[in-house]
């Protein structure tokens, strides 16, 4: 926070120095309890959100805007109410796309296979078609459009942060309050409704709260592919027995130290050669692969 800073322009220095890293622990916190929310309902340690199309669907949605309204209309349109029409879309979407593909999950073999396809042929489907969008786009609107189509932990977008936190924070909040039902609905639909779990219920409203998550993190940074899945990774490791609550705010906080630090190290000692989306999603994909090379789906 205070390296190099000068005489002059100190005031102005750190107030853009807290609303980034105010935006990078929103982010990091964001993705990390949806990662865990996701892999709870979908009762899967392969699975996040970003994997199964989330942030794809996203970007459709905001490809769409920019088709339909057109760059001047883009952006002339109020970041804050925008965000929350696409947030509000955005979970309506996911939750008829994904409630019904995951209410059903019993935790069967098959179950997982055609939870994993049917995730990825949407997300494959969603980003086929905001690129076949943005080929039909001018010069100027498909700059729109890539602008947010890629991760950057360097400029994340301080507009949104205070419409971010406006959501994100009441959704971990109620994601740590749904906890002691989170550990129940873990146990799988059978167990879970022997027990006396509105499954139905507490499964929705796990998908909702993903969903408005990774709107929040996706609209501040640009989607993020592994940083979910490296974060779940470490904390089943620290802790793979932990209740719910412990484990949501364990992934938060790695997540957070991890973006933090990460750019800090890259902006101060390596001179911003490199970008931190890149090694965390070249790490997350060896991750990726070695999960599913050891077979361990379930």
């Amino acid at each position: 926070m205070f390296q190099g800073l000068g005489a002059g322009r100190r005031d102005f220095v750190l107030a853009l120095r807290w609303e980034k890293l105010i935006a990078l622990v929103l982010i990091g916190a964001s993705v990390a309890v949806a990662t865990v929310l996701f892999q709870t309902v979908s009762r899967n340690r392969i699975l996040t959100p970003s994997i199964m199309g989330f942030d794809a669907l996203y970007l459709l949605i905001q490809t769409l805007a920019v088709a339909m309204l057109g760059v001047t209309g883009f952006a002339m349109l109020p970041g804050g109410p925008k965000f929350l029409i696409e947030t509000a879309l955005m979970t309506t979407l996911a939750l008829a796309l994904f409630g019904t593909l995951l209410g059903r999950g019993a935790g069967s073999a098959e179950d997982i296979a055609r939870t994993i396809l049917t995730g990825v042929v949407l997300g494959i489907l969603f980003r086929a078609g905001a690129s076949l969008i943005g080929r039909l786009l001018d010069p100027n609107a498909y700059a729109t459009v890539q602008a947010v189509s890629f991760a950057n932990f360097g400029r994340p977008n301080a507009a949104l942060v205070g419409w971010g936190a406006a959501l994100a924070l009441p959704a971990m909040g109620l994601a740590l309050w749904m906890g002691p039902r989170l550990d129940v609905l873990g146990l799988g639909r059978e167990r879970a409704v022997s027990l006396g779990l509105r499954y139905r219920v507490v499964m929705t409203g796990a998908l909702a709260l993903t969903a408005v998550l990774v709107a929040v993190s996706t609209a501040l940074v640009g989607p993020v592919a592994f940083l979910g899945l490296i974060v779940a990774g470490l904390t089943h490791g620290l802790f793979p027995a932990a209740r719910h609550r412990l484990r949501l705010v364990t992934a938060a906080l790695i997540a957070c130290l991890l973006l933090v630090l990460g750019q800090w190290l890259f902006e101060r000692f390596l001179g911003r050669q490199a970008v931190l989306s890149v090694v965390i999603e070249f790490a997350g994909g060896i991750l990726f692969l070695a999960l599913l090379l050891k077979g361990r789906i379930r």
